[in-house]
């Protein structure tokens, strides 16, 4: 059983790959995941993505690219409209949601009519982000770094930081 999951999994992934997504070798892609705007979309070799994951790209040109060997849990979220880079190795919980853009508050204008300010999401490599992280735009986090289940990133992490809270802040080093 487990074995035919896996052959659905990486016939999905190459799926993908036909609709323009780069896909490297021996990704395992579960059922339910969407990808809006594939070709802006890259997953290095043995990337892990669990269901139900959302690749919303608004913006043709964005570019979300995950490193190989990284695994993405049930339900995360990528809201990009400029990018998102996630480094090789590097673990993301369920049900966390990353975005490299915020609507704007200015007065005068309703709020649909507010139009968008993006800043570029990179985080490292070795990284691991607990269940239900929220990361906003401009935030870079450093390779090796650890963030707390249900943490608001929103501000810079130096590599191998262990950070938590609402919002995020240094716990320790690892």
């Amino acid at each position: 059983m487990v074995r035919a999951e896996l052959f659905l999994d990486r016939c999905r992934a190459r799926m993908l790959a036909l609709r323009g997504a780069r896909v490297g070798s021996k990704v395992s892609l579960a059922k339910g995941c969407v990808f809006t705007r594939p070709a802006c979309i890259t997953l290095g070799s043995r990337v892990s993505i669990e269901r139900d994951v959302f690749f919303k790209v608004v913006a043709q040109g964005t570019i979300v690219s995950i490193g190989e060997l990284a695994f993405i849990g049930r339900g995360v979220e990528f809201d990009a409209m400029q990018e998102i880079t996630v480094g090789a190795h590097s673990q993301i919980a369920p049900h966390c949601f990353i975005t490299d853009h915020v609507h704007g508050i200015a007065r005068g204008l309703r709020i649909d009519q507010q139009p968008c300010a993006p800043a570029p999401v990179h985080i490292g490599s070795d990284v691991w982000l607990g269940y239900g992280v929220v990361v906003l735009p401009g935030v870079n986090i450093g390779d090796g770094a650890i963030v707390g289940a249900n943490s608001v990133v929103t501000r810079d992490v130096a590599a191998m930081t262990v950070i938590a809270g609402v919002p995020a802040l240094k716990i320790r080093d690892r």
